[in-house]
This record gives C-alpha cells, sequence and structure tokens, in this order.
C-alpha cells in the first residue's frame, strides 16, 4: 500500500514532534476519550518549556494533521489577538502550565467518561486496587475547588497543583482530568492507562461488593516499576502511528 505522507525533512518546525502529537489526537478520538470539538493537547518544544504546540480552536481530534498545530509563547501576552487564536480556556490552562511547570513538557487533558466520574466523587482519589491503578499511587493530586471554565485564572490556580514533579495527575474535580509528562508517548500512555484504571474502579465499584486493596508498600513499589518502564510507551505511540500511516496517513500532513 502506498502511504501518502510528508519526507521526514518536512519544512514544518518541529516536525517529528507534531507528528507524534497528531496521533495522540486522532488515537484519542477513536478510544471515544474526546469530547466533541472542546480539550486540548500541548507539548514544550524548547528547553525552557514556554513555547508550546497545540491543537487550533474547535478543530475536531480526529480530524487534526501535524500541520494544523499552533505554535504558541506562553510569555506572549498577544496571544488572544492573533487570527489564529487558541481555545481561551485552552490558553488559560495550558499556558499557565507551562509558564509555572517546566517539567510539564506535554500536557493533555480530556473529559473522558470513567476519568471524569471519578472526578465527581465526593472522593475523587484512584485507590491501588490492580497493577493499572497502582501506576498511580501518590503521583495523582485531586483538585477539590472547581471554579468554573478554565480561565487564565483558573489555569493559574490549577498549574500551582503540579508543582511536584512526581504527580503526574491531577483529577480535575468536577470537571475531568489532566496528565502531565515527557515526551508524547509518555503522557499518551499515562493518559490511557489512568482511563483504564478508572474504568476498572468504577466497575469494580458497580458491584457493591469489598475491594481488595493492594497494600501501600507494594502499590509504591509498582509504581516505581512502572516509573522505569519507559520503553513500552515509545512502542505503544510507535504501533499507534504505524496503525495510522496504513489508515489515514494525512495525519501527518
Amino acid at each position: 500500500m502506498s502511504i501518502a505522507r510528508l519526507p521526514v525533512h518536512s519544512n514544518l518546525p518541529y516536525y517529528e514532534e507534531r507528528v507524534d502529537l497528531a496521533c495522540a489526537f486522532r488515537w484519542t478520538a477513536r478510544l471515544n476519550m474526546h469530547e466533541a470539538v472542546a480539550n486540548h493537547f500541548s507539548l514544550a518544544v524548547d528547553d525552557e518549556g514556554r513555547r508550546f504546540l497545540m491543537n487550533p480552536n474547535q478543530v475536531h481530534f480526529s480530524r487534526v494533521k501535524a500541520s494544523d498545530l499552533l505554535l504558541i509563547d506562553a510569555d506572549d501576552p498577544e496571544t488572544m489577538n492573533r487570527p489564529d487564536a487558541p481555545d481561551p480556556t485552552a490558553w488559560g490552562l495550558h499556558g499557565a502550565i507551562h509558564r509555572n511547570c517546566a517539567h510539564a513538557r506535554c500536557v493533555m487533558h480530556v473529559h473522558s467518561i470513567h476519568a471524569t466520574v471519578l472526578a465527581s466523587l465526593a472522593d475523587s482519589r484512584l485507590p491501588p486496587i490492580d497493577q493499572n491503578s497502582a501506576m498511580f499511587f501518590n503521583r495523582h493530586v485531586v483538585d477539590g475547588l472547581y471554579g468554573g471554565l478554565a480561565f487564565e485564572e483558573e489555569g493559574e490556580r490549577c498549574s500551582k497543583l503540579l508543582a511536584d514533579p512526581k504527580v503526574k495527575v491531577m483529577v480535575m474535580g468536577n470537571h475531568g482530568v489532566l496528565v502531565i509528562g515527557d515526551p508524547v508517548a509518555d503522557t499518551f500512555n499515562r493518559m490511557y492507562y489512568f482511563e483504564r484504571a478508572a474504568e476498572t474502579y468504577i466497575k469494580a465499584l458497580w458491584t457493591g461488593r469489598p475491594l481488595r486493596m493492594l497494600s501501600d508498600e507494594i502499590a509504591e513499589k509498582t509504581a516505581s516499576e512502572l516509573d522505569d518502564y519507559l520503553g513500552q510507551a515509545i512502542r505503544h505511540l510507535a504501533e499507534l502511528k504505524a496503525i495510522l500511516d496504513e489508515q489515514e496517513p494525512q495525519y501527518r500532513n
């Protein structure tokens, strides 16, 4: 099968990073973890983490291409005056995180069903009931102070909850979930597994039966082991790109 794609030496700045991010958008739509034309992903492309790629305003995840991604400066006060200005809530949330959390190279925010159900519970913590949920033991934080749409003030408040580099997931109470990492493969893989873990937990609660909880010691051991299991994330994204190369290669354009 002939695959129509831009060459690796494309003139687009940060081409390979764009391809990885475009793949993540399209696969998130395939997993039904997107929401209409809302939700946003971003990826820092400079050493300071303040210049970043992000999806254009109100374009469906399943249609995002490498060339569509906006290049934004978190320190530019004129960002929302550009003709291709991003969604104001995306600017408020992602701009604040890239300004304040240099370790958050990639930021993915979705309203995926099971993570959002978790975010709607009075106790939105994810307990370690299996290997997937143990991945997030002591590595997620719950924001219980939802204050409306994530414009700049709300974005600044949320960014402060990610100051600890060990915290990779923020359960946004009454809202959704936000995942950080580096690079795209690491972040997408974490977002995927958080949604899977949340689904397992929610369905376990449906049974009404007692949960078999891992001890703190085993949960932390498992999380630490998975912290160093980065090869899987890289292969995960590589396989997804290989599938898209066969089925919808225009994501690379």
